[in-house]
């Protein structure tokens, strides 16, 4: 309890407070309210060709009120935590939802939520002192410079946030937590003979302060630089139809963009997505399982407690081919008739929750790496991808490759560049054929928009072949 009353002072409320809220958010016809506090601060230094560029911290308080009134949902906020104003904001919810007088009285009689452990850190990156921090820039700046005479322009960028939430619920339960997350994110640019290419790097997580001192930052500068001199020898693919080998980690961007997002419940709920109805039915071959998770330790798109109060869970949406389960928040499981997954992630107090992804990957399975890449006469294995565009309705999708392999002979030979990659979600699922057993969850610096919100995930997946999919050469 001493927990929640740390976060009780820091947002200038109480049990009481909170049940007066939610009771003047509830109308007679309401099914659920819940009120959302936030303390959210974030810290950026930038580095460009060996000078500091940038360097800012922003802060941000306050508190949202929903209500729930069958297929209407009302909400509003306060970016005061002054209890007037958080009032004033559940009567206009009230009103959005209902249009009625208060009709609910609300008791708070569970005790607040344990705290998950799945991102402990003992430091703050506030308390850093930000002299070490440059210092950091100024060492990876150094070695990527020196690492290779092309190189010709770098640009660093370290961010760190720290996130405190409370919420209470209707239900009477009430949680708390507490999120730090990082960012590194490196571009370089190199020249030779009069040709110029640029790649990136980042690594994220959800980690504090302590953090610093764990980057490597030999390997990160010669993977940063690697990327972008391998470049230079990149050919195009030919164009057209050919099987594509999905490299493990970060080519799990296509899952989640191509997939993922299809199988969030409020797009199943409106008929909108190709997988709606198809709960309990065939829509890939038995080596694909995937999974949802809210619960590995330390990444990205991990959480103790979704902004819903629902703890965070592993949820299995696929089950050796078998389509078992959409990504609930609160409002989607009620209208299925299930439990929510741990699903209902916002980007802010200003925002409601919506059904979001955390981790999405594909577990692994049977072959190997080799065997996979020996299997391919011809084809292209894809490692890393930068833009895409995905049409959720129908799962359409084209994304831009910015590195990989030739396939020729059952062997990887000239890297490869400007490819795009132009198919059907759905239609790819079906299509996985070998699903490597080197499942890796990359720890890129990934963040999701979805009805102008944006949250941070992760992804990832095992090596995996599609037998077919169009390949488009870039120019």
């Amino acid at each position: 309890m001493k927990e929640f009353h740390n976060y009780a002072e820091m947002f200038k409320t109480d049990i009481h407070a909170m049940e007066k809220i939610l009771s003047e958010a509830m109308t007679g016809s309401a099914t659920y309210s819940d009120v959302f506090f936030q303390k959210h601060t974030a810290h950026t230094i930038s580095m460009e060709d060996s000078k500091v560029s940038k360097a800012f911290s922003c802060a941000d308080t306050g508190a949202g009120v929903r209500v729930v009134a069958d297929d209407r949902t009302g909400y509003s906020f306060s970016e005061s935590l002054d209890h007037k104003s958080i009032i004033s904001a559940a009567r206009t919810a009230r009103y959005i939802a209902g249009h009625g007088a208060s009709g609910q009285s609300i008791s708070l009689t569970s005790p607040p939520k344990a705290l998950n452990t799945y991102y402990p850190s003992s430091t703050m990156w506030e308390d850093l002192p930000v002299p070490s921090k440059i210092d950091i820039l100024n060492s990876l700046n150094d070695r990527i410079f020196s690492s290779d005479p092309r190189i010709c322009r770098v640009r660093i960028s370290l961010s760190h946030e720290s996130s405190y939430k409370l919420v209470a619920c209707s239900d009477s339960t009430v949680s708390f937590d507490f999120q730090p997350i990082y960012s590194l994110r490196v571009f370089c640019t190199a020249e030779q003979h009069g040709t110029v290419e640029s790649n990136q790097y980042g690594l994220s997580g959800s980690y504090g302060g302590e953090h610093l001192e764990n980057l490597n930052i030999d390997e990160i500068a010669a993977e940063a630089a690697e990327r972008t001199i391998l470049l230079f020898s990149a050919r195009r693919p030919n164009p057209g139809q050919q099987p594509v080998v999905l490299d493990a980690g970060s080519s799990g961007i296509l899952l989640h963009e191509a997939i993922g997002h299809g199988l969030e419940a409020d797009f199943n709920r409106k008929g909108i997505s190709v997988f709606s109805n198809r709960i309990n039915t065939k829509i890939a071959e038995p080596a694909v399982t995937i999974i949802d998770d809210g619960t590995l330790p330390h990444a990205r798109g991990s959480i103790n407690v979704d902004d819903e109060g629902v703890s965070g869970q592993k949820t299995a949406l696929v089950e050796h081919g078998i389509l078992r389960s959409y990504m609930h928040d609160r409002i989607s499981a009620k209208y299925y008739g299930v439990a929510p997954t741990g699903n209902g992630r916002r980007e802010s107090f200003r925002n409601a929750p919506l059904p979001r992804m955390r981790t999405t990957y594909m577990q692994p399975g049977p072959d190997t790496r080799e065997e996979i890449i020996s299997s391919v006469k011809n084809g292209i294995l894809a490692h890393s991808f930068t833009n895409g565009q995905v049409y959720i309705g129908a799962g359409d999708f084209t994304f831009f490759v910015k590195s990989g392999y030739l396939i020729e002979n059952g062997k990887l030979t000239a890297p490869v560049k400007d490819v795009n990659l132009i198919g059907n979600g759905p239609d790819v699922l079906s299509k996985i054929c070998m699903v490597g057993n080197d499942l890796s969850i990359d720890s890129g610096t990934w963040s999701c928009g979805k009805q102008g919100q944006s949250v941070p995930v992760s992804l990832g997946h095992p090596t995996i072949k599609v037998s077919s999919i169009t390949v488009g050469s870039a120019l």
